[in-house]
Protein backbone atom coordinates (compact mmCIF):
# COMPACT_ATOMS: atom_id res chain seq x y z
CA UNK A 1 0.00 0.00 0.00
CA UNK A 2 1.37 3.54 -1.38
CA UNK A 3 2.28 5.73 1.91
CA UNK A 4 0.20 9.56 1.29
CA UNK A 5 2.04 12.15 0.02
CA UNK A 6 3.56 14.53 2.17
CA UNK A 7 2.49 18.19 1.09
CA UNK A 8 4.50 19.87 -0.99
CA UNK A 9 5.44 23.54 -0.08
CA UNK A 10 7.33 25.63 -2.17
CA UNK A 11 8.65 28.49 -0.23
CA UNK A 12 9.19 31.47 -2.43
CA UNK A 13 11.42 34.34 -1.79
CA UNK A 14 14.06 36.95 -3.14
CA UNK A 15 12.34 39.09 -5.41
CA UNK A 16 13.10 42.39 -7.65
CA UNK A 17 12.63 44.70 -4.67
CA UNK A 18 15.79 46.65 -2.45
CA UNK A 19 14.55 43.76 0.15
CA UNK A 20 15.56 40.84 -1.98
CA UNK A 21 18.67 40.16 0.14
CA UNK A 22 16.74 40.25 3.22
CA UNK A 23 14.13 38.35 1.75
CA UNK A 24 16.56 35.53 1.03
CA UNK A 25 17.84 35.70 4.87
CA UNK A 26 14.19 35.32 5.81
CA UNK A 27 14.21 32.36 3.35
CA UNK A 28 17.44 30.68 5.02
CA UNK A 29 15.29 30.36 8.64
CA UNK A 30 12.20 29.32 7.45
CA UNK A 31 14.25 26.57 5.07
CA UNK A 32 15.98 25.41 8.36
CA UNK A 33 12.93 24.97 10.30
CA UNK A 34 10.29 23.06 8.19
CA UNK A 35 9.55 19.68 9.09
CA UNK A 36 10.67 17.55 6.74
CA UNK A 37 9.32 14.65 7.81
CA UNK A 38 5.71 16.16 7.33
CA UNK A 39 6.58 18.46 4.20
CA UNK A 40 8.00 17.75 1.03
CA UNK A 41 10.27 21.73 0.36
CA UNK A 42 11.19 23.13 -2.82
CA UNK A 43 13.37 26.52 -2.29
CA UNK A 44 12.34 28.68 -5.56
CA UNK A 45 13.81 31.71 -5.75
CA UNK A 46 13.04 34.64 -7.76
CA UNK A 47 16.53 36.63 -9.31
CA UNK A 48 16.39 40.44 -9.29
CA UNK A 49 15.87 40.28 -12.86
CA UNK A 50 12.44 38.20 -12.49
CA UNK A 51 13.80 35.14 -13.53
CA UNK A 52 12.40 31.86 -11.45
CA UNK A 53 15.10 29.81 -10.61
CA UNK A 54 14.83 26.07 -8.69
CA UNK A 55 17.24 27.32 -5.87
CA UNK A 56 19.55 25.23 -3.64
CA UNK A 57 17.86 23.52 -0.13
CA UNK A 58 20.84 25.07 1.50
CA UNK A 59 19.56 27.33 4.27
CA UNK A 60 23.39 27.89 5.40
CA UNK A 61 23.93 29.99 1.86
CA UNK A 62 21.31 31.74 2.80
CA UNK A 63 22.34 33.78 5.55
CA UNK A 64 24.09 37.50 6.21
CA UNK A 65 28.05 37.27 6.17
CA UNK A 66 29.03 40.31 7.79
CA UNK A 67 27.64 42.97 6.05
CA UNK A 68 26.81 41.18 3.01
CA UNK A 69 23.53 39.59 2.13
CA UNK A 70 22.96 36.29 -0.46
CA UNK A 71 20.70 36.84 -3.15
CA UNK A 72 19.36 34.48 -5.28
CA UNK A 73 21.39 32.08 -7.74
CA UNK A 74 19.96 33.79 -11.47
CA UNK A 75 22.39 30.49 -12.97
CA UNK A 76 20.37 27.91 -11.56
CA UNK A 77 17.50 26.44 -13.89
CA UNK A 78 14.61 28.06 -14.43
CA UNK A 79 11.15 27.25 -13.18
CA UNK A 80 7.73 27.88 -13.78
CA UNK A 81 4.35 26.84 -12.19
CA UNK A 82 1.81 25.62 -14.56
CA UNK A 83 -1.80 25.70 -13.59
CA UNK A 84 -3.99 22.74 -14.63
CA UNK A 85 -7.58 21.11 -13.88
CA UNK A 86 -7.14 20.66 -9.67
CA UNK A 87 -3.73 20.71 -9.32
CA UNK A 88 -0.47 23.13 -10.15
CA UNK A 89 2.67 22.00 -11.20
CA UNK A 90 6.14 23.05 -10.75
CA UNK A 91 8.28 22.36 -13.98
CA UNK A 92 11.89 22.78 -14.27
CA UNK A 93 13.03 24.36 -17.49
CA UNK A 94 16.83 24.56 -19.09
CA UNK A 95 18.16 24.87 -22.30
CA UNK A 96 18.22 22.30 -24.73
CA UNK A 97 16.44 19.75 -22.49
CA UNK A 98 13.04 18.34 -21.94
CA UNK A 99 11.27 20.50 -19.63
CA UNK A 100 11.11 18.25 -15.70
CA UNK A 101 7.79 18.61 -13.97
CA UNK A 102 8.61 18.16 -10.40
CA UNK A 103 4.97 18.05 -9.43
CA UNK A 104 1.95 19.67 -8.08
CA UNK A 105 2.47 22.43 -5.56
CA UNK A 106 0.03 22.28 -2.23
CA UNK A 107 0.78 25.32 -0.59
CA UNK A 108 3.19 28.57 -1.37
CA UNK A 109 5.29 30.12 1.17
CA UNK A 110 6.11 33.21 0.15
CA UNK A 111 8.84 35.41 1.53
CA UNK A 112 9.03 38.23 -0.61
CA UNK A 113 9.49 41.66 1.04
CA UNK A 114 8.51 44.93 -0.21
CA UNK A 115 6.79 45.64 -3.82
CA UNK A 116 6.73 42.63 -6.68
CA UNK A 117 5.69 40.02 -4.29
CA UNK A 118 4.26 41.25 -0.87
CA UNK A 119 2.16 44.14 -1.98
CA UNK A 120 -0.30 41.32 -3.85
CA UNK A 121 1.22 41.24 -7.22
CA UNK A 122 2.05 37.65 -6.32
CA UNK A 123 -0.77 36.97 -3.96
CA UNK A 124 -2.73 37.53 -7.49
CA UNK A 125 -1.23 35.26 -9.61
CA UNK A 126 -1.20 33.11 -6.93
CA UNK A 127 -5.39 33.75 -6.87
CA UNK A 128 -5.49 33.60 -10.39
CA UNK A 129 -3.80 29.72 -10.00
CA UNK A 130 -5.77 28.76 -7.64
CA UNK A 131 -2.65 28.05 -5.25
CA UNK A 132 -2.94 28.00 -1.78
CA UNK A 133 -0.87 30.51 -0.17
CA UNK A 134 0.51 31.56 3.16
CA UNK A 135 -0.55 34.96 4.65
CA UNK A 136 -3.14 38.01 3.54
CA UNK A 137 -4.62 38.58 -0.05
CA UNK A 138 -4.19 40.63 -2.84
CA UNK A 139 -6.17 43.20 -0.78
CA UNK A 140 -4.56 43.18 2.37
CA UNK A 141 -0.87 42.54 1.14
CA UNK A 142 -1.40 45.74 -1.20
CA UNK A 143 -3.10 48.42 1.26
CA UNK A 144 -0.42 46.77 3.77
CA UNK A 145 2.46 47.74 1.02
CA UNK A 146 1.10 51.16 0.48
CA UNK A 147 1.69 52.67 4.00
CA UNK A 148 -0.12 56.10 3.28
CA UNK A 149 -3.51 53.93 2.10
CA UNK A 150 -2.69 51.62 5.17
CA UNK A 151 -3.37 55.10 7.74
CA UNK A 152 -6.37 55.65 5.06
CA UNK A 153 -7.62 52.57 6.56
CA UNK A 154 -6.98 52.93 10.17
CA UNK A 155 -8.42 55.84 10.46
CA UNK A 156 -11.74 55.08 8.90
CA UNK A 157 -11.50 52.26 11.35
CA UNK A 158 -11.59 54.74 13.92
CA UNK A 159 -7.29 53.53 15.12
CA UNK A 160 -4.96 55.98 16.10
CA UNK A 161 -2.08 56.89 13.30
CA UNK A 162 0.50 58.92 13.29
CA UNK A 163 -0.31 62.39 11.90
CA UNK A 164 1.20 62.30 7.67
CA UNK A 165 0.98 63.93 4.24
CA UNK A 166 1.87 61.82 0.80
CA UNK A 167 3.67 63.47 -2.04
CA UNK A 168 4.79 62.21 -5.53
CA UNK A 169 7.30 62.71 -7.33
CA UNK A 170 5.13 64.57 -10.04
CA UNK A 171 4.22 66.95 -7.08
CA UNK A 172 8.17 67.53 -6.17
CA UNK A 173 9.17 68.11 -9.66
CA UNK A 174 6.38 70.39 -10.13
CA UNK A 175 6.40 72.59 -7.13
CA UNK A 176 9.01 71.75 -5.00
CA UNK A 177 8.71 75.47 -2.94
CA UNK A 178 5.10 74.55 -2.43
CA UNK A 179 5.86 70.35 -1.26
CA UNK A 180 8.17 71.99 1.13
CA UNK A 181 5.62 74.05 2.35
CA UNK A 182 3.15 71.31 2.97
CA UNK A 183 5.81 69.38 4.76
CA UNK A 184 7.16 72.41 6.73
CA UNK A 185 3.50 72.66 7.63
CA UNK A 186 3.27 69.36 9.76
CA UNK A 187 6.19 69.97 12.48
CA UNK A 188 9.65 69.27 13.36
CA UNK A 189 11.32 66.36 13.77
CA UNK A 190 9.69 64.17 10.86
CA UNK A 191 10.37 61.33 9.37
CA UNK A 192 10.20 60.78 5.11
CA UNK A 193 9.97 57.48 3.70
CA UNK A 194 9.09 55.40 0.32
CA UNK A 195 5.12 54.83 0.47
CA UNK A 196 5.70 51.42 -0.33
CA UNK A 197 8.89 49.95 1.17
CA UNK A 198 10.01 48.19 4.17
CA UNK A 199 13.12 47.42 6.61
CA UNK A 200 13.47 50.81 6.67
CA UNK A 201 15.45 51.66 3.21
CA UNK A 202 15.05 54.95 2.02
CA UNK A 203 14.25 56.63 5.52
CA UNK A 204 15.46 59.95 6.70
CA UNK A 205 15.00 61.50 9.78
CA UNK A 206 14.15 65.31 9.24
CA UNK A 207 15.74 68.15 11.46
CA UNK A 208 14.66 71.12 10.03
CA UNK A 209 14.24 73.09 6.39
CA UNK A 210 17.80 72.02 5.06
CA UNK A 211 17.02 68.45 5.02
CA UNK A 212 14.19 67.80 3.26
CA UNK A 213 15.35 67.93 -0.28
CA UNK A 214 18.28 65.34 0.67
CA UNK A 215 15.29 63.34 2.63
CA UNK A 216 12.76 63.73 0.06
CA UNK A 217 15.38 62.80 -3.00
CA UNK A 218 16.30 60.24 -1.01
CA UNK A 219 13.16 58.39 -0.62
CA UNK A 220 11.91 58.77 -4.43
CA UNK A 221 14.63 56.65 -5.29
CA UNK A 222 12.69 53.47 -3.87
CA UNK A 223 8.94 54.58 -4.37
CA UNK A 224 7.22 57.12 -6.89
CA UNK A 225 4.95 57.93 -3.26
CA UNK A 226 6.93 59.39 -0.40
CA UNK A 227 4.81 59.21 3.18
CA UNK A 228 5.96 62.23 5.05
CA UNK A 229 5.07 61.51 9.01
CA UNK A 230 5.24 63.69 12.79
CA UNK A 231 7.97 62.00 14.45
CA UNK A 232 6.39 61.02 18.28
CA UNK A 233 8.29 62.46 20.60
CA UNK A 234 8.67 60.65 23.71
CA UNK A 235 7.26 57.44 22.28
CA UNK A 236 8.45 53.91 22.84
CA UNK A 237 8.43 51.39 19.75
CA UNK A 238 6.72 48.83 20.90
CA UNK A 239 5.79 45.17 18.41
CA UNK A 240 2.86 42.66 18.54
CA UNK A 241 2.31 39.55 16.63
CA UNK A 242 -1.17 38.60 15.61
CA UNK A 243 -1.65 35.11 14.11
CA UNK A 244 -5.18 33.83 12.40
CA UNK A 245 -6.87 30.56 14.01
CA UNK A 246 -8.91 28.62 12.11
CA UNK A 247 -12.15 28.76 14.45
CA UNK A 248 -12.09 31.98 16.22
CA UNK A 249 -10.57 35.15 16.84
CA UNK A 250 -6.94 35.69 15.83
CA UNK A 251 -4.06 35.81 18.34
CA UNK A 252 -1.66 38.10 19.64
CA UNK A 253 2.11 37.37 21.16
CA UNK A 254 2.92 39.03 23.90
CA UNK A 255 4.76 42.44 22.70
CA UNK A 256 8.19 43.35 22.57
CA UNK A 257 9.90 47.42 22.69
CA UNK A 258 12.87 47.82 20.48
CA UNK A 259 15.27 50.47 21.41
CA UNK A 260 18.41 51.65 19.17
CA UNK A 261 21.43 53.07 20.31
CA UNK A 262 25.09 53.30 18.77
CA UNK A 263 25.25 56.09 15.78
CA UNK A 264 21.42 55.30 14.99
CA UNK A 265 19.17 58.11 16.16
CA UNK A 266 15.86 55.56 14.75
CA UNK A 267 15.49 51.81 14.36
CA UNK A 268 17.56 51.95 10.67
CA UNK A 269 18.33 49.05 8.41
CA UNK A 270 21.69 49.12 10.07
CA UNK A 271 20.19 48.90 13.43
CA UNK A 272 17.64 46.11 12.02
CA UNK A 273 19.91 43.87 10.77
CA UNK A 274 23.41 44.52 10.90
CA UNK A 275 24.40 46.03 14.04
CA UNK A 276 22.76 43.74 16.76
CA UNK A 277 24.59 45.22 19.56
CA UNK A 278 23.35 48.54 18.74
CA UNK A 279 19.84 47.91 19.46
CA UNK A 280 18.51 46.30 22.38
CA UNK A 281 15.05 44.31 22.87
CA UNK A 282 12.89 44.17 25.63
CA UNK A 283 10.75 40.70 25.71
CA UNK A 284 8.39 41.02 26.86
CA UNK A 285 7.87 44.68 26.83
CA UNK A 286 7.95 46.83 30.03
CA UNK A 287 4.05 47.95 30.04
CA UNK A 288 1.36 48.52 32.60
CA UNK A 289 -0.96 45.24 31.84
CA UNK A 290 -3.57 47.49 30.84
CA UNK A 291 -1.74 48.80 28.33
CA UNK A 292 -0.49 45.66 27.36
CA UNK A 293 -4.09 44.66 26.96
CA UNK A 294 -5.03 47.44 25.01
CA UNK A 295 -1.82 47.44 22.94
CA UNK A 296 -2.91 43.65 21.91
CA UNK A 297 -6.81 44.45 21.40
CA UNK A 298 -6.09 47.63 18.85
CA UNK A 299 -3.53 45.15 17.44
CA UNK A 300 -6.43 42.65 16.27
CA UNK A 301 -8.68 45.84 15.04
CA UNK A 302 -5.84 46.79 12.74
CA UNK A 303 -5.41 43.41 11.34
CA UNK A 304 -8.98 42.73 10.98
CA UNK A 305 -9.37 46.08 9.68
CA UNK A 306 -7.01 45.69 6.66
CA UNK A 307 -8.54 41.89 5.98
CA UNK A 308 -5.40 40.38 7.12
CA UNK A 309 -5.15 36.64 6.65
CA UNK A 310 -2.47 34.39 8.70
CA UNK A 311 0.15 36.57 10.35
CA UNK A 312 0.86 40.07 10.54
CA UNK A 313 3.03 42.56 13.04
CA UNK A 314 1.69 45.67 14.03
CA UNK A 315 3.95 48.53 15.50
CA UNK A 316 2.87 50.73 17.54
CA UNK A 317 4.14 54.62 19.56
CA UNK A 318 3.67 54.38 23.37
CA UNK A 319 3.18 57.77 24.74
CA UNK A 320 4.24 58.82 28.28
CA UNK A 321 0.43 58.62 29.32
CA UNK A 322 0.06 55.51 28.00
CA UNK A 323 -1.86 56.47 24.54
CA UNK A 324 -0.82 54.08 21.41
CA UNK A 325 -0.46 55.19 18.01
CA UNK A 326 -0.42 52.95 15.30
CA UNK A 327 2.82 53.36 13.47
CA UNK A 328 2.04 50.53 10.72
CA UNK A 329 0.99 46.77 9.92
CA UNK A 330 3.73 44.48 8.41
CA UNK A 331 1.37 41.34 6.32
CA UNK A 332 4.90 39.90 5.87
CA UNK A 333 7.31 40.36 8.71
CA UNK A 334 10.93 38.91 8.51
CA UNK A 335 11.57 35.81 9.48
CA UNK A 336 15.13 36.78 9.93
CA UNK A 337 17.33 35.24 13.57
CA UNK A 338 16.89 38.75 14.75
CA UNK A 339 13.28 39.38 13.54
CA UNK A 340 11.24 40.41 16.12
CA UNK A 341 7.62 38.46 14.75
CA UNK A 342 9.14 34.82 15.48
CA UNK A 343 11.20 36.69 19.13
CA UNK A 344 8.00 37.55 20.24
CA UNK A 345 6.15 34.13 19.49
CA UNK A 346 8.38 32.26 21.01
CA UNK A 347 8.36 34.42 24.05
CA UNK A 348 4.61 33.76 23.96
CA UNK A 349 5.19 29.73 23.61
CA UNK A 350 5.02 29.05 19.86
CA UNK A 351 8.46 28.02 18.83
CA UNK A 352 10.04 28.77 15.62
CA UNK A 353 9.36 25.31 14.18
CA UNK A 354 5.60 25.13 15.75
CA UNK A 355 5.22 28.76 14.08
CA UNK A 356 6.07 27.84 10.60
CA UNK A 357 3.90 24.72 11.20
CA UNK A 358 1.28 26.46 12.20
CA UNK A 359 1.15 29.17 8.99
CA UNK A 360 1.89 26.09 6.93
CA UNK A 361 -1.81 24.41 8.40
CA UNK A 362 -3.52 27.39 8.04
CA UNK A 363 -2.87 27.96 4.42
CA UNK A 364 -3.42 24.67 3.69
CA UNK A 365 -7.17 24.51 5.20
CA UNK A 366 -8.29 27.72 3.51
CA UNK A 367 -9.74 28.22 -0.19
CA UNK A 368 -8.52 30.55 -2.53
CA UNK A 369 -10.68 33.09 -4.43
CA UNK A 370 -13.53 34.95 -2.53
CA UNK A 371 -14.98 31.46 -1.23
Amino acid sequence: MNEPRKPRVAVVFGGRSSEHGISCVTAGSVLAAIDREKYDVVPVGIATDGRWVLEADDASRLAIDGSSLPEVDATRSMVALLGAAGSTDLVVTEAAQVPQTLGSVDVVFPLLHGPWGEDGTLQGMLEMAGVRYVGSGVLASAVGMDKAYMKVVLEAAGLPVTPGITITRREWQTDQLATTERIEALAYPSFAKPARGGSSIGISKIHDRSEIVEAIDLALEYDAKVLVEVAVVGGREVECGVLATTDGDPETSRPAEVRTGGDHEFYDFEAKYLSGQDTEIDLPADLPPEVEQELRRLAVRAFEALSCEGLARVDFFVLPDGSLIINELNTMPGFTPTSMFPQMWAESGVSYPDLVDRLITLALERDTGLR
